[in-house]
């Protein structure tokens, strides 16, 4: 985003903007973790850049478009909580920047168990740990 305004221009890096949605998407109830992907851990060995996990945005100069790759808890329904996390990234990224957000598109790309049912699942005997 980039404002001319009397004093100045004021321009808020893409890196702030994934920031602030990656943190308001971590911060919604349901939500276990993002997902960085294959692609993200080649493009952060190849460049060094600090990529934010599970979040690209494109940044224009009134409005923003975020796309989160997440991974939802075991027994969430998942499109009430995509749908809380869309609102919650929106309102986060709104009303810290002052941009418009267009879309908030998520992939949702694994499902998180609790410890104890993970230990009966990956148990070849079935026993409880």
């Amino acid at each position: 985003m980039s404002e001319e305004i009397q004093t100045g221009l004021i321009r808020i890096s893409d890196d702030v903007v994934a920031t602030i949605a990656g943190l308001a998407a971590l911060e919604t109830p349901g939500i276990a973790g993002m997902s960085g992907g294959i692609s993200e851990g080649l493009a952060k060995r190849l460049s060094g850049k600090n990529v934010q996990k599970g979040v690209s945005v494109e940044v224009g100069q009134v409005e923003a478009a975020i796309d989160l790759r997440v991974i939802v808890n075991y027994g969430s329904k998942i499109h009430e909580v995509c749908r809380d996390l869309q609102e919650n990234v929106r309102d986060a990224v709104e009303n810290m920047t002052g941009l418009t957000v267009v879309e908030v598109n998520i992939k949702v790309e694994g499902v998180a168990f609790r410890e104890e049912e993970q230990a009966v699942v990956e148990d070849p005997n079935n026993r409880v740990k």
